[in-house]
């Protein structure tokens, strides 16, 4: 992730954000209920816009799960926030 984060680098990202959420169920299960999807709605919410925006916004909410998530790849922490202000005004605005 270099100093100039593109819109594919923010969205694998945040793909990866969505991996790690969705690996155990007590970090998924937060995030389901805070969005009001279920697990049979997710995939299609993925492809709507803000939808990754709204999963890194997620990840931010929590430091232990921000700080668990930058530690598996080895990033700072700060990463996640510079990919979630790229992928907010690509993707234009929240997710509901």
């Amino acid at each position: 992730m270099a100093k100039s984060m593109t819109t594919e680098t923010a969205e694998a990202l945040a793909l990866r954000a969505l991996g790690f959420l969705a690996a155990e169920p007590e970090r998924l299960e937060p995030f389901l209920a805070t969005t009001g999807l279920g697990p049979s709605t997710l995939r299609a919410a993925a492809s709507q816009p803000g939808f990754l925006a709204a999963v890194l916004d997620h990840l931010a909410g929590s430091d232990s799960l921000l700080l668990e998530f930058a530690g598996n790849l080895s990033l700072n922490p700060e990463i996640i926030a510079q990919a979630r202000s790229i992928l907010s005004g690509a993707g234009g605005g929240e997710f509901a």
